[in-house]
């Protein structure tokens, strides 16, 4: 096959010597960059956001897409779809990452690690005698593929009570109960903690409604900013994604109060290069050779 290889896939140097073993590949380290070959050379693409930069129009003879993201919001599926293009994403390359990503700001923030920082700044003792524990607390995830599924492991095993919501509803490990997106209302506010991984399509876009949830709740969003309703939201929000990015500098997130702000970091981890190889590597060796 004939590859297009970009350097949204990190670790791309590392494994194209493996690949030129069945395939022909060229590479293109910035994917606004101008294309390296024709595109109507182009049988396969491993890319991010390709098609953002290089309309997928301009590529006749694609057929095989691997996406480095999880997420297909960057790609144009409908024209996917019509051509039957193939498409994978990195199904459970991220999902560990983001997962301790969510239980850790969750407990910072019930153990008060912030505040004990800025205490150790200034050479204060000072006990907190507020502290929370997540023993015993009611945790909505609003997703639940491999991203959900990680956080309701690790959620469950601090003893929480952990309910789903999904576009298809069915008996999940981990999850004490799954119901559908239509009863998202009803059960953000009894929610002690929210984790939002569900993609992002015309239908869940602005789903979450953060005012719903209580001022003592806390809404961990490791998903797009566009699934994310802020309008009058009382609770602690944790924000690792924004409908734009990088967020603004004149954006009133940055000083508001109870909001901590981290730069889409969520899924970074040591291993992730392994998974992501494990994931292209698996679908290409059933691939043909070079055409």
């Amino acid at each position: 096959m004939h590859l297009l290889i970009t350097g949204a896939w990190q670790d791309a140097q590392r494994h194209i010597p493996e690949l030129e073993k069945r395939h022909e590949i060229v590479f293109l380290q910035q994917e606004r960059d101008a294309l390296p070959c024709d595109p109507a050379w182009v049988e396969g693409v491993i890319c991010n956001g390709l098609f953002l930069y290089h309309p997928i129009e301009r590529f006749p003879n694609l057929r095989y897409i691997q996406l480095t993201s999880a997420g297909y919001d960057r790609v144009p599926m409908e024209t996917v779809r019509e051509k039957g293009i193939e498409i994978h994403n990195a199904r459970g390359v991220y999902s560990v990452p983001m997962a301790e990503f969510a239980v850790a700001g969750v407990l910072s923030v019930y153990k008060g690690l912030a505040q004990f920082q800025r205490q150790q700044e200034r050479h204060i003792w000072q006990k907190n005698r507020g502290l929370r524990e997540l023993s015993g607390k009611t945790v909505v995830i609003v997703g639940c593929g491999d991203v959900g599924r990680e956080c309701a492991k690790r959620f469950n095993a601090f003893g929480c009570r952990v309910l789903g919501v999904n576009r298809t509803v069915r008996p999940t490990e981990h999850f004490d109960e799954v119901v559908g997106l239509d009863r998202l209302d009803e059960l953000l506010p009894r929610a002690d903690v929210a984790v939002v991984t569900i993609a992002l399509t015309d239908e869940t876009r602005g789903l979450v409604k953060a005012r719903l949830l209580r001022p003592d709740a806390v809404l961990v969003n490791i998903s797009r900013g566009g699934t994310v309703d802020l309008t009058g939201a009382r609770c602690e929000l944790l924000l690792d994604v924004f409908e734009t990015e990088p967020l603004e500098e004149q954006s009133e997130l940055w000083a508001a109060d109870r909001v901590h702000i981290t730069p889409h970091n969520s899924f970074v981890g040591e291993g992730n290069g392994e998974r992501l190889w494990e994931c292209i590597h698996k679908v290409l060796e059933g691939k043909e050779g070079v055409s």
